[in-house]
């Protein structure tokens, strides 16, 4: 699987599932049982990974073994575990992030654990400080993306913030994904609305649509298929993605090249953070304890930026060479507290569609 491709899958949102969808695609990493008391299970999306030696060092170092239950994408993945809530499917769940936070919240999923090593994690990377129901464990940004060679070609300055796109030599030029059924959609909407508030996103949109933005259901098709730098036939040079994308995108590149293909517009930027917390009724709560303590452990932080195309929470964890190398760096990403997206995102994303799409 294409490694850009792996951070992205999974990350749209989507329907509730069945309860059958974890027991069908989860898979387990231990052989053991849920209710083995040297077992601890991770419920999470189908974008979680981690290497075997790191998760082999936190059974040398506990005595637990990890289950992984994958659950389909990070919306499908927190609407299962609500709709369990009380009675879940595991010990610990990751991967729900700032967009979906305060439905995990107000449906009482987690139990407040203070995780060892918080205090490396930055004071506005952690949501629910207060009480600690939630462990801040990775950020990533939602940018637009852009083709170097197309804008040298033209002798021409690609974007750098939101409004940049509003401009005529911008015309035609972007494609991203429905915020209904995307997430990097829905982040680079509420980038918008962060950016220009409460109504003046509405308008930002429109004269958005104005200057030609192309909107496609996915993140895939948006890469792959329309962006001229994704590796296919697009024409478009400026795609909503993420700011690791240019990192994960020359990793298997041989011999690195001087820089990546591909810019990020860093004024464009939208901050995603994902938790992971002890689910309330876990049977194995110490390893529960133990599996959120490792996860803000340096190994597994450092394990992180290759595994999943992520930057790690904790602030002391050194990021690799492909990521200091190529990646951009986001000073000031924008971003909404969950109690503000919670609010507003249903009728955001209801209005969005009427703006942009009918």
């Amino acid at each position: 699987m294409n490694i850009n491709l792996r951070r992205a899958i999974g990350t749209g949102l989507a329907a509730v599932l069945g309860a059958s969808v974890l027991a069908a695609c989860g898979q387990d990493s231990s052989g053991g049982s849920a209710q083995d008391s040297k077992t601890v299970t991770l419920v999470t999306h189908d974008s979680f990974a981690a290497s075997k030696p790191v998760l082999a060092a936190f059974t040398e170092q506990t005595g637990y073994k990890v289950k992984v239950l994958r659950g389909g994408d990070a919306g499908a993945a927190v609407n299962q575990a609500v709709l369990s809530q009380g009675n879940p499917q595991g010990d610990v769940f990751f991967g729900v992030d700032n967009t979906l936070l305060s439905r995990a919240l107000d449906a009482g999923l987690f139990t407040p654990y203070q995780a060892k090593g918080l205090d490396q994690v930055p004071e506005e990377l952690q949501l629910d400080k207060a009480r600690h129901r939630v462990t801040p464990i990775d950020t990533g940004e939602i940018c637009v993306n852009y083709d170097r060679a197309y804008f040298e070609r033209r002798k021409t300055a690609p974007p750098e913030t939101f409004d940049d796109l509003l401009k005529p030599e911008y015309k035609n030029l972007l494609v991203t994904e429905n915020a209904a059924t995307s997430s990097p959609g829905l982040g680079f909407l509420l980038g918008t609305a962060a950016e220009k508030g409460d109504k003046g996103w509405q308008d930002y949109w429109k004269k958005l649509r104005a200057n030609g933005v192309e909107v496609v259901d996915g993140w895939e098709q948006a890469y792959y298929d329309r962006f001229s730098a994704g590796g296919g036939k697009g024409d478009k040079p400026l795609v909503v993605s993420y700011a690791s994308s240019p990192p994960a995108g020359v990793l298997e590149t041989k011999p690195l090249p001087e820089e990546a293909p591909t810019g990020v517009a860093t004024g464009t930027c939208f901050r995603q953070t994902e938790f992971a917390g002890l689910l309330t009724g876990a049977k194995n709560e110490k390893g529960g304890k133990a599996l959120l303590d490792f996860l803000l452990s340096r190994t597994f932080q450092e394990d992180l930026p290759l595994q999943m195309f992520v930057n790690p929470a904790r602030q002391d964890a050194k990021l690799p060479e492909v990521f200091t190398r190529y990646g951009a760096r986001i000073d000031h990403p924008a971003t909404l507290a969950p109690e503000k997206i919670a609010e507003n995102r249903e009728q955001w994303v209801e209005q969005w569609s009427s703006l942009v799409l009918r």
